[in-house]
Parts: C-alpha cells; sequence; structure tokens
C-alpha cells in the first residue's frame, strides 16, 4: 500500500509541476535568458564591426606601404641613373684628357723636329 500512495503521490508532483512550468505567464528563467542573448548578438555586431575597421585600416596600411616602397624603387632608379651617368661623364672627361695630352705630345715632338731642322 505504500508504494501504491508513494506512486500516487509522485505522479501528482510531477503533473503540477509540469502544469506550473507551462503556465499561459513566462517563468523568470526564460526572459533572463533572453536578455543575454540579445547583449551577446550586440557583442557580436559590434565584434564584426570592429573586424571590419580592422581590415580595412590593414588593407589601407598595405597601400600606404606599397606606394612607398613604388616611390623608393623609381627614386633607387633614377639615383642609379644619374651614378652610371656620372661615371660616363667622367670616362668620356678621362678619354678627351688622354687624347688632348696624346695631342700635346705630337706638337711637342713635332716642335722638337722642327727645331731640329
Amino acid at each position: 500500500m505504500n508504494k501504491l500512495l508513494a506512486a500516487l503521490l509522485t505522479s501528482l508532483f510531477a503533473t503540477a509541476s509540469f502544469a506550473a512550468a507551462h503556465a499561459g505567464a513566462p517563468m523568470a528563467g526564460a526572459s533572463a535568458v533572453k536578455a543575454p542573448m540579445a547583449g551577446a548578438s550586440a557583442t557580436v555586431k559590434v565584434e564584426k564591426k570592429e573586424m571590419k575597421a580592422e581590415a580595412k585600416a590593414e588593407k589601407k596600411v598595405a597601400k600606404a606601404d606599397a606606394k612607398v616602397e613604388k616611390k623608393d624603387a623609381k627614386a633607387d632608379a633614377k639615383s642609379e641613373k644619374a651614378a652610371v651617368e656620372a661615371k660616363k661623364d667622367k670616362a668620356v672627361a678621362a678619354a678627351d684628357a688622354k687624347k688632348d695630352k696624346a695631342v700635346a705630345n705630337a706638337n711637342a715632338k713635332d716642335a722638337k723636329a722642327d727645331a731640329k731642322k
């Protein structure tokens, strides 16, 4: 008899708990779950905006770096060209000096030969 009474009370308690849990008014626990979810959604949106901003900033930095590298390469090419031109001018000047020295020596030899005659 005790077993029968225990089973009856258990089923009665289970039915009452189920009915209370599913009544028309929402339980405090259910609405408490929704509030953090809304906060989490806002947090996710903020994080997405931050990620987009970071990506945009990184893209701008990369673009600026590429622009600087291009200017540096152009400046290096220009300085190399100037160095080549300077080397070329120096070689031409050396050749002219050598030619002038040879002409002067030839003139001196001719003058010496004329003086002997």
